[in-house]
């Protein structure tokens, strides 16, 4: 049986993909969802369906975190989760070619963002001696690809969710990340509809030969931040249809077919 969610969640980056399937699949097990997004018109919309509130924020910046953590706190009540979803992608360049720039910007958010949303909301669960956390981290934070900012950013993410797991284990609180495989959110699907992304590329290396779908990684949140995982903290979960143990298969010929297993 699917366990209930009680309590607030707040979901960064909770306006669209990922992190709207989270929004959704934590209300649908019973949880009020703040959602916090730059995109203020998106996040609204999808508070209104969800019966929650959205609230305009850069996740970096650290002032402003705090106080967007005081005042969800004062308007809303104790916020239980915290899923750490904002992030920002960039394409796969040479590192000649892979501007500053969009270097310093995906580690902004996606790094020191994660860092700072989890010390703005944290203050309050550590008080209180209970909360969860999960990080949207991925897959290719765990393997060698050439997305030179991305890729060690979401590294950073799994190192960090081990570091405060065990810092803030002791009080309560629990730290879990989950590692998205290629996943087909509406940025995603119009890649592919407009011919920029071929989809047989992006599943070849896939043990199940596809892609994973939003609400797989929700469940994946939902599970670490609801009561039945209790006992779990420090973990990276991949959700990625088995790309990670399928990739290294290519130097020997790639996945066999199942008649020849």
């Amino acid at each position: 049986m699917t366990q209930q969610i009680e309590g607030l969640a707040v979901v960064t980056g909770g306006a669209s993909g990922i992190g709207a399937a989270c929004a959704r699949r934590l209300a649908e097990r019973g949880a009020r969802v703040a959602i916090v997004d730059t995109n203020q018109p998106a996040g609204e919309a999808l508070a209104r369906d969800l019966g929650g509130q959205a609230f305009s924020g850069d996740v970096a910046d650290q002032q402003a975190m705090f106080r967007l953590a005081d005042e969800i706190e004062a308007g809303m009540g104790a916020v239980d989760i915290l899923v750490n979803s904002a992030g920002v992608i960039q394409v796969p360049l040479r590192p000649a070619d892979l501007p500053m720039a969009v270097w310093d910007e995906v580690v902004r958010v996606d790094q020191r963002g994660t860092y700072v949303a989890s010390l703005a909301f944290s203050r309050a669960m550590l008080k209180r001696r209970h909360g969860s956390i999960v990080n949207i981290a991925s897959m290719v934070g765990l393997r060698s690809v050439p997305l030179h900012a991305y890729a060690p950013a979401k590294a950073a993410v799994i190192s960090m969710t081990e570091c405060l797991a065990a810092e803030w284990g002791p009080a309560g609180i629990r730290v879990n990340a989950v590692a998205p495989g290629y996943t087909r959110t509406p940025a995603l699907q119009g890649a592919i509809d407009a011919g920029e992304r071929d989809v047989s590329q992006l599943t070849a290396n896939a043990a199940l030969g596809r892609l994973v779908e939003p609400g797989e990684v929700a469940d994946a949140v939902a599970f670490l931040a609801s009561r039945q995982s209790a006992a779990i903290t420090g973990v990276t979960l991949a959700v990625d249809a088995g790309w990670l143990v399928a990739a290294s298969w290519q130097t020997y010929g790639g996945l066999r077919s199942p008649e020849a297993s």
